[in-house]
């Protein structure tokens, strides 16, 4: 990410350039994101990744080829980012219903936080690594490394068991049948469309600002593509820290307060950093903005993934995915605003506009109020069902 957002800078020097970049990814992850959750649900899944990480291993070759041809342009940097928008909405949704298969209901919320984890510590130890890559090799060298490190993301999923939906051996509908099925489902049942809408306020409105990062680092604090690197490294710090919280707590119930207030704190903390002209010190509220966030999307996902019934895993999977098409839609407004009245007046409104609709979601959906028992419903029928077939089995 921090490779992508540098090279893109560099090639156009304009703020906007970094949305369209977010923006090809965007939209073929929105509408390829439900057939991808169909697919999910037909096929096997542990497949299904492997050849989605085969493409985008693809994908970061050629332009490695480019760099090293010194023939890279940013039209390139389009084509290559749109096509790694098509494969994600067959990897994600078929990774996250493979670890609920393998680690069950009651660890899921732990096993997320682990997942969770593991990827803010790549945003802290990435971002040190490419800058010590690209100061020593350029960003050639960078992509290189990128490169190795998707080929081992292959070799490492030939370790995981094979996967199939609950319902494989049921036959097989039309595809379009099936997505009809995956909008049905959300559309009757409240919580989990509930869940959703809540999870994409943040990501739409405020996580955005990663991608303009590089723009306030240089307007706010005038500390340029180092810099960008340090505040990446600080909020996957803050991410790792929020994962932690979500694993010492385990799997306990009330998960709503813990929701909303980390939501709310992320909004308030995001906004108080644009306001700190000290660069060091603005590390504190970033790194607590990211830590909540972290903590909240983690709760959020766990409890959808409680709430649906395996056989529809992977197309719920998928609308959840929709979190990271929006985040780069919402780069564009942001990065208009960002050129029209700087980064950090864009990113402190964007702040002020979610604390709003959170509190203001909150106290119009009674469904959201309800989350917890709702949850605890949902985890006494998987267990329920699990013991019967226990009993069955043993028969």
């Amino acid at each position: 990410m921090l490779t992508r957002t540098i090279l893109a800078w560099d090639l156009t020097g304009q703020a906007t350039s970094l949305a369209y970049v977010n923006l090809v990814v965007a939209i073929p992850m929105i509408f390829a994101s439900v057939i991808g959750g169909a697919i999910t649900d037909r096929v096997e899944r542990r497949q299904l990744v492997i050849i989605g990480q085969c493409l985008i291993t693809l994908n970061d070759i050629i332009i490695l080829l480019l760099l090293l041809s010194n023939q890279l342009q940013f039209w390139h940097m389009l084509c290559t980012a749109f096509i790694a928008g098509c494969a994600f909405p067959f990897i994600m949704p078929a990774r996250m219903a493979i670890t609920v298969t393998v680690v069950g209901p009651n660890l899921l919320q732990s096993a997320m936080a682990f997942g969770a984890g593991i990827m803010n510590l790549s945003r802290v130890v990435g971002p040190a690594v490419m800058g010590l890559v690209i100061a020593s090799f350029s960003v050639t060298g960078a992509y290189v490394l990128s490169v190795s490190f998707y080929a081992c993301a292959v070799l490492c999923m030939f370790g995981v068991k094979h996967s199939h939906s609950a319902d494989k051996n049921e036959p097989k509908k039309a595809l379009l049948a099936d997505i009809g099925e995956g909008f049905s489902y959300i559309r009757n049942n409240r919580p989990v469309l509930t869940c959703l809408a809540f999870g994409l306020i943040p990501m739409f409105l405020a996580m955005p600002f990663q991608s303009i990062l590089i723009v306030l680092a240089e307007q706010l604090w005038q500390v340029g593509e180092r810099g960008v690197g340090t505040l990446m490294a600080v909020g996957g710090i803050g991410g790792v820290l929020g994962s932690i919280w979500i694993l010492r707590r385990g799997d306990r119930a009330q998960r709503l307060h813990l929701m909303i207030a980390c939501t709310i704190a992320f909004g308030i903390f995001l906004a108080i950093t644009t306001r700190v002209t000290n660069f060091y010190l603005a590390f504190i509220p970033l790194l607590l903005a990211n830590m909540c966030v972290s903590a909240s999307q983690t709760v959020n996902n766990a409890a959808i993934q409680l709430l649906v019934h395996d056989k529809v895993r992977g197309r719920m999977s998928s609308f959840m995915m929709l979190s990271f098409g929006l985040t780069p839609i919402g780069v564009f407004p942001m990065a208009i605003a960002a050129d029209r009245i700087g980064a950090a007046n864009a990113i402190f409104g964007a702040s002020v506009i979610l604390v709003i609709v959170v509190i203001a979601f909150i106290l119009l959906s009674a469904t959201l109020r309800n989350l917890d028992t709702s949850v605890s419903a949902a985890l006494a029928r998987t267990n329920d069902v699990q013991e019967l077939k226990l009993a069955t089995a043993t028969q």
